[in-house]
């Protein structure tokens, strides 16, 4: 037996159709299915009836426990439970632990009509032998307030073919969530089609919604205007030029008018859609629109993903530098919808992996290990060719790099001490795009930033030249630059000076002491300052 748990557990009345869609959400994750009725047949020998019969239901319950206990752990298939079978409390216990551990309970909520007709067809149901209609109300009264306290998934059947109603528990099966802890917790939802938690996550609370996003996410902004708009909120589409060109007091003035002008109050509410720009510039709107509304982000690009969308840090640029007006303002959820990959060009989704491997420097050296494994897969990314297997790589990515970012923003959210390390790069970086005039896309410019920071450290005896030559062959593996040529060393040292991790006149830099571990560096000599410059220009 491994420490596996299974992918997901269904539960339901009687005649709710669980052994069918179990089978499908089964063969969609292409993993194994059990039938807990099944196999408790197959381990005594005789049908269930039998079981009541002769032994009673309380002996029943027993077994019926036991077998279901025995798949909770080493069984990572779909596994079905009787419909009674929750009310056990060992069973309930069990599956209230199961959820802890980030399991999947499905409770299929049927029609009681439908249900009833074919639970009354089967002659392996001792509850329901007379009488069913009215013993299946009574039961599925005592059962359900069980049912959906235990359940973290609720599908409702009506109207679904079992193979709709099995595709969503297995989206919700693929799902990975992390746990965003603070004054103002918030879950990252990861996974194909979370999105379609947003109503959820945005609750009863707001009326009007602000969607803001841009012009090259349209189709998924459709998709996220259909949902919003049958969940019942009235949805104002607000379009914002792409990527850094959206971050400006202008853009961010003409949003205040529109939501002046259309009678937002603080009952409302913004939706961030589309790159980390977008998602940026949505909660700043968000954080300042009457001191303060919920809001939630829906990234669409990888770089957005793994780092824009977490932390709550949002903002806008001036012609000083970047992101040096914003507000930290966290949002009520994120939903990192990993089917938005497959409109993104490779050129923007490799940009992201400059923070992905950041996060695998700084804390995570496994995200190192399996960029080195996955190379030439995630450089050469297709999204009109994504694999299963990439895809899975892809979230497991996204998943290590947001875990780095949740560790440092839970304990630090206004950036005093702990969360400066998530800036690993950025101090050179930053400078890059601004003098760039940002043609030069983030994730590129903490690339250089990285290699930069190394050198840095390097020569200032903090890490030795294999770590340094480590960076530019992990980094143009990816497909990331490595070096930069355009700019002069006084320019990029007056906007060192103006970054937000210095102190007064003193320059302050997070480098490296090993791998999986950084430190501030405050004020180093100058020379080294300008020689880690014209190192990253070779």
């Amino acid at each position: 037996m491994t420490n596996a748990i299974p992918k997901a557990v269904l539960i339901g009345m009687p005649g709710a159709g669980k052994t069918r869609i179990g089978q499908d959400v089964a063969s969609v994750l292409n993993v194994e299915f059990k039938d807990s009725d099944v196999e408790i047949e197959a381990r005594e020998q005789t049908k269930i009836p039998q079981i009541f019969e002769e032994r009673g239901e309380k002996a029943f319950r027993i077994i019926e426990s036991d077998v279901i206990l025995g798949f909770m752990h080493g069984f990572g298939g779909v596994l079905s439970l009787g419909g009674g079978a929750p009310m056990t409390d060992s069973v309930c216990a069990a599956l209230e632990r199961y959820v802890d551990e980030g399991g999947v309970v499905a409770y299929l909520d049927a029609d009681p009509s439908e249900a009833i007709a074919r639970a009354s067809r089967s002659g392996n149901r001792p509850l329901l032998a007379d009488g069913a209609a009215k013993k299946w109300r009574r039961l599925y009264a005592e059962r359900k307030p069980v049912f959906e306290h235990l359940a973290n998934l609720i599908v409702h059947t009506k109207g679904k073919t079992p193979m709709q109603a099995a595709q969503n528990i297995a989206d919700t099966a693929n799902e990975r969530v992390v746990h965003v802890d603070g004054a103002e917790p918030y879950d990252v939802r990861i996974g194909s089609h979370v999105v379609n938690h947003l109503a959820d996550v945005l609750g009863d609370k707001p009326v009007k919604i602000a969607m803001i996003h841009t012009t090259p996410v349209q189709r998924h902004s459709d998709r996220v205007r259909t949902l919003l708009r049958r969940a019942g909120y009235d949805v104002s589409d607000i379009t914002i030029p792409d990527a850094e060109a959206g971050k400006t007091i202008e853009v961010a003035n003409g949003i205040w008018k529109r939501l002046g002008e259309e009678g937002f109050t603080r009952s409302d509410a913004v939706v961030g859609l589309g790159g980390g720009a977008a998602t940026d510039l949505a909660g700043f709107v968000a954080a300042t629109w009457m001191r303060g509304i919920r809001y939630v982000n829906c990234p669409t690009s990888l770089l957005a993903m793994v780092d824009a969308s977490t932390g709550g840090k949002t903002g806008i640029n001036t012609e000083a530098g970047k992101n040096l007006v914003g507000s930290f303002y966290t949002p009520a959820g994120v939903l990192a919808d990993l089917t938005t990959l497959g409109t993104l060009p490779n050129d923007i989704f490799v940009e992201g992996l400059g923070e992905v491997a950041k996060s695998g420097f700084i804390m995570d050296t496994e995200i190192l290990h399996i960029l080195e494994e996955n190379a030439e897969a995630l450089r050469t990314f297709d999204p009109a060719n994504i694999t299963p297997e990439l895809e899975s790589v892809i979230a497991e990515l996204i998943e290590r790099t947001v875990r780095v970012k949740a560790h440092h923003v839970s304990a630090d959210l206004k950036e005093k001490g702990l969360r400066e390390f998530l800036n690993y790069g950025h101090t050179m970086g930053h400078a890059i795009e601004k003098l760039e005039h940002f043609r030069w896309r983030h994730g590129n410019g903490v690339a250089v930033g990285m290699v930069y920071a190394a050198e840095l450290a390097n020569i200032l005896g903090y890490i030795d030249r294999d770590l340094v030559d480590y960076h530019r062959s992990l980094l143009r593996s990816l497909g990331l630059p490595t070096s930069w040529n355009d700019g002069s060393f006084d320019d990029v040292l007056a906007l060192m000076h103006k970054d937000k991790k210095a102190r007064g006149k003193m320059l302050r830099f997070v480098v490296l002491d090993r791998p999986g571990h950084v430190v501030h560096l405050d004020n180093p000599p100058a020379d080294a300052v300008e020689e880690a410059f014209r190192r990253i220009q070779k």
